[in-house]
């Protein structure tokens, strides 16, 4: 008798393994058959119902077989075709955006909907108020709508700017104290003096500095060099220019560079100018107040003239010692190559610190002119990819007028082109 539960559990649990293991099974096909998308070669015999079948028509209308001829420019739908796609009807298209939202996390809508903007040519519908409600907002959707800025009829444009205004306050809220923090940081320790008033004296500093000097039979430290923090003042100590490339490939490093200079800005000892270009400059350091109002005064596409940009960096230029030059751009100049050159050469041979940002986003390294980023790094100016997050250490180094810290290669997607 004793023996007998032990042999009654043992199918019992054996069997809830095989359970387990069918259960397993079948997640695997489950997801197998969403990826796939269920043409007769997918190979898993899994039927979708419910929730899952309408995940599946929402995968499909956008990257099915009707919008696969969508994108080829063949919109005819053929009895095999499972749906008809996003099409170009508004309608359509917000009721898909609102199943996506339903059956997606937030980071994958937004990948969803630039798909269906790059793949399927869904801008236009991004001119109707309704639809810009519909939306998940981002740095891309973002993007979307200043390129459309031109075209976006008066009925749209409040729409388009509380969408925008929503994304640049969560940028605000996530990379302003920090960025502010590190400059701060930054700029007290640039300031730093070897003879303070006796208010003025950072004891701990001096003491490490002097540990040396401790006299142990009386307890005491000589201190032979005094350290101390420069008198606090309202005066500029550092002069920032963005230069920034509007090109249509470079707009989420619009949006993200628009937000920062709209932090250096309000801080009272760095003096931030801001400037767009492509073939033509515009300076928009003085809307600086409202990145809003500096995000729809660019104009993203058109060529690109870094030699005039830089020309009028250069221009406005009083103080080269405590200034700092930030060129964000892919470095495809449409301009004269070695005048660009010649003026990186000057500006860093007066006392300018010059950071060359092959990208100001989360997106890795682009596409980028190797050439002009091999002549640039030959100059003393290394041309790197930059995070929003990495963006306030790159500011603060070169404040302090240290080596970048330009990060590995391996971390970015590799260059193109």
């Amino acid at each position: 008798m004793t023996g007998g539960p032990a042999r009654t559990a043992q199918p019992t649990a054996g069997a809830e393994q095989e359970k387990e293991t069918g259960d397993a099974a079948g997640e695997r096909l489950r997801r197998w058959r969403l990826v796939l998308g269920g043409d007769e070669a997918d190979g898993t015999g899994h039927a979708l119902s419910g929730r899952d079948a309408a995940m599946d028509g929402a995968l499909d209308a956008l990257y099915g077989e009707q919008a696969r001829r969508v994108r080829k420019g063949d919109g005819q739908r053929s009895g095999r075709d499972r749906s008809a796609g996003l099409g170009a009807s508004a309608p359509a298209v917000a009721r898909w955006l609102g199943d996506i939202r339903a059956y997606f996390p937030s980071s994958v809508v937004q990948v969803m909907q630039r798909d269906a903007v790059d793949r399927l040519g869904l801008s236009s519908l991004l001119l109707e108020p309704e639809m810009l409600e519909a939306v998940e907002a981002d740095v891309h959707l973002v993007g979307t709508l200043l390129s459309l800025n031109k075209a976006m009829p008066q009925t749209t444009r409040e729409t388009a700017r509380a969408v925008v205004r929503k994304v640049v306050e969560e940028l605000e809220k996530r990379l302003a104290t920090r960025t502010r923090a590190t400059l701060t940081g930054a700029l007290d320790r640039g300031a730093r003096v070897a003879r303070p008033r006796h208010h003025d004296i950072d004891w701990n500093r001096t003491i490490a500095a002097n540990l040396r000097h401790y006299l142990p039979e009386h307890r005491t430290l000589v201190p032979e060099r005094l350290v101390g923090h420069g008198r606090a003042s309202r005066s500029v100590k550092k002069e920032v220019i963005l230069c920034v490339d509007q090109s249509g490939s470079m707009a989420a490093s619009v949006v993200y560079a628009s937000v920062f200079g709209a932090v250096l800005a309000s801080m009272r000892s760095i003096s931030t100018r801001l400037v767009v270009f492509d073939t033509a400059v515009v300076d928009l350091t003085d809307q600086l107040d409202d990145p809003v109002d500096v995000l729809f005064g660019t104009q993203l596409g058109g060529g690109t003239d870094i030699n005039r940009a830089l020309a009028h960096c250069q221009a406005h230029i009083t103080r080269p010692a405590d200034t700092v030059v930030v060129l964000v751009s892919d470095l495809y100049e449409g301009g004269i190559r070695n005048e660009m050159l010649n003026r990186v050469a000057a500006m860093k041979a007066s006392g300018v610190q010059f950071v060359a940002l092959l990208a100001l986003s989360d997106e890795g390294t682009p596409a980028y002119d190797r050439e002009h980023a091999a002549a640039l790094a030959a100059l003393g100016a290394p041309a790197f990819a930059c995070t929003p997050d990495l963006f306030p250490e790159v500011m603060a180094a070169a404040i302090e007028r240290r080596p970048l810290p330009v990060p590995d290669p391996e971390d970015t997607a590799a260059p193109r082109g």
